[in-house]
């Protein structure tokens, strides 16, 4: 038995249905990391919490496993050029820890799969990348020479 020190469920929104988001491109955060024992106990995998940071999913977490430790050469270099690319898209390309990689933006490419064992449709990570920086708008004094021939889109 738990205590539950005076909760009052009117108190607080009740948990939303986890439909799955609709694939496509989501800016993101790494919230939490955790190194975990694989299903089988033969390794051990870094479990990383993500959450979307803009738009109409915000606030969705999305989950993804790296077996970093893992029987299957193949499962621990798919793994490590995933961690790969989330260090070069946070950019942090050397961590020594996994908080190291929290709370900094990055683009997560996210597809709906259907799961085998129970044929209901999951998100699932499928790729990193960099976040798109806006491009600045030049200051005046970048600006070319209001006497210049040349079109605005020529000049250098």
């Amino acid at each position: 038995m738990a205590e539950l020190h005076g909760f009052d469920a009117n108190q607080v929104e009740p948990t939303g249905d986890f439909e799955p988001i609709p694939a496509g491109k989501y800016l993101a955060v790494i919230t939490d990391s955790e190194m975990k024992p694989n299903k089988a106990g033969t390794g051990s995998l870094l479990q990383l919490t993500l959450q979307v940071i803009e738009g109409e999913y915000q606030n969705r977490l999305l989950w993804t496993r790296l077996n970093l430790d893992h029987p299957n050469a193949v499962a621990v270099q798919i793994a490590r050029a995933d961690l790969s690319a989330i260090c070069r898209a946070v950019g942090v390309p050397s961590p020594k820890d996994s908080v190291e990689l929290h709370n900094l933006p990055l683009v997560i490419h996210v597809r709906c799969k259907k799961r085998t064992d129970t044929g209901d449709i999951v998100n699932e990570i499928k790729g990193y990348a960099k976040r798109e920086q806006p491009t600045p708008v030049a200051s005046p004094s970048h600006a070319a020479p209001a006497n210049s021939s040349s079109p605005p889109w020529k000049r250098s």
